[in-house]
């Protein structure tokens, strides 16, 4: 590679595709993950990318000068490997609301790929959309004035989006939320129809009939990019990258439901196509991201900030292959392929060069757990049994929320951290009704994670 700015007209990279997907949630898991699988699919030419970002236009403003191009970097414990991703053929601020309504509406465009988070879908307790959050009825009353107007939130941007596809007569659309949540289609497809019911009903047989929601489970370490990252790309390419992003070499993406007007070849590329996630999706939520949860409370309240270093002590990792010798028991995959996981991710937690931050991790634990740890859980309970790795997570989770272990970072913060205050015994069962009122009640699961608690709350 030449020196320099990192551009596709200085030869870097490959030509821009034409766009047929859209993603909203620019960042550096998505860049790390479905623009990988595009990159290495083997129509890759024919299958370019606009992104939006969330909220920030920091991002898109660092790749517009680089022509959409960054350097993936593969962190493996023995090195790293430099590689220029292509497939992002534009990158947008999350303002440029006429380019989004512009590529929706365009019968070339074939899919819409999503990495908003849990919360950006703006869940109800109850699930669905929740109708009575300001920001939803201000969109609600901004699209029925005028359905292009700009709009702040996840589902109204999509409905927006969707409406001038409909109005423009283009054809069906595949909906793909990438996020780390089970049966993420459904929830996506609940979260868009209950805000078209809201705007204008006869939208909503149009979206049923055109809009093809699949399911995925995606899996890709992708810490924040530091300083360092950026100085370590410069010192190995000779370009200047504004934008490179870290990842670990393992990936794993499974994708469930149609594409009624097509997709890359991103099985071909390594992404399994199936008919039943949930296996796969049951795995990663509670083998995975249960770990990690279980690590970034436990982890932050004993000093540590990276997977890295929790993994390291003895005490973490009895704790987790506790954990993981609960939520296997309700697992259906092969207990060889079990066994398997655990240890690829035994390693991937051991890679410290990953620098994995817990409190990346331990962001939003109010609309993670639910989904994580109270399944296995429920089970157990019901099974008679009390899983102590269960409700050790949460005793940690509570101590965080007493401002153990540093910031809480949730998009119900305000709630649960007024909830955790005053009294140990008192927050705890506060916290677990909130929760789940069923577990609350049940004085068994409610004295053990005041134990765990207490233990937490000590090392303040």
């Amino acid at each position: 590679m030449s020196g320099g700015r990192l551009s596709r007209a200085a030869g870097h990279g490959r030509p821009a595709a034409p766009v047929r997907l859209v993603h909203l949630g620019l960042g550096n898991f998505f860049r790390a993950h479905q623009c990988w699988y595009t990159e290495h699919a083997p129509d890759a030419q024919e299958w370019g990318i606009a992104a939006f970002s969330g909220r920030s236009a920091a991002l898109p403003d660092a790749l517009a000068p680089q022509d959409g191009l960054f350097t993936l970097v593969t962190r493996a414990a023995d090195g790293d490997r430099f590689d220029v991703v292509s497939s992002l053929s534009r990158a947008h601020p999350a303002a440029d609301h006429e380019a989004w309504l512009a590529y929706l509406a365009d019968p070339e465009v074939r899919g819409v790929t999503l990495t908003v988070t849990e919360a950006g879908y703006l869940p109800a307790p109850g699930g669905g959309l929740d109708r009575e959050r300001s920001e939803v009825r201000a969109d609600v009353e901004s699209l029925r004035r005028d359905p292009t107007a700009a709009v702040r939130t996840v589902p109204a941007r999509l409905l927006a989006g969707l409406a001038a596809r409909r109005r423009a007569g283009s054809g069906p659309i595949a909906l793909i939320p990438c996020d780390n949540l089970p049966d993420n289609g459904a929830v996506a497809a609940r979260s868009l129809l209950d805000l078209a019911e809201m705007v204008d009903p006869d939208l909503v047989p149009w979206l049923r009939e055109t809009v093809a929601t699949v399911t995925t489970m995606v899996d890709r370490i992708t810490p924040r990019t530091t300083a360092e990252d950026v100085r370590a790309v410069a010192e190995a390419t000779g370009l200047a990258d504004r934008a490179p992003v870290v990842t670990e070499p393992f990936s794993e993406w499974v994708l469930s439901g149609t594409f009624p007007a097509g997709r890359p070849g991103w099985d071909e590329a390594g992404a399994t196509i199936t008919d039943d996630i949930t296996p796969f999706e049951h795995r990663k939520l509670w083998l995975l991201n249960g770990a990690h949860s279980l690590l970034a409370y436990g982890g932050l309240a004993h000093g540590y900030t990276t997977v890295g270093e929790a993994v390291s002590d003895d005490t973490a990792r009895h704790w987790l292959e506790q954990w993981w010798d609960e939520a296997s028991r309700y697992l259906t995959l092969p207990a060889e392929d079990l066994a398997a996981y655990r240890s690829a991710l035994l390693e991937r937690f051991a890679n410290a060069r990953m620098h994995h931050r817990l409190d990346q991790i331990s962001a939003d634990g109010s609309q993670k757990l639910p989904v994580r740890i109270l399944p296995t859980l429920r089970h157990e309970r019901a099974a008679g049994r009390l899983p102590q790795g269960a409700v050790h997570v949460l005793g940690a989770w509570v101590c965080h929320l007493r401002g153990g272990g540093g910031q809480v970072d949730d998009v119900r913060a305000d709630r649960f951290v007024s909830l955790a205050q005053g009294p140990l015994a008192t927050a705890v069962r506060r916290v677990v009704d909130a929760l789940d009122p069923d577990l609350a009640a049940d004085d068994e699961v409610v004295t053990a994670v005041l134990s765990h608690a207490e233990h937490f709350d000590g090392l303040r």
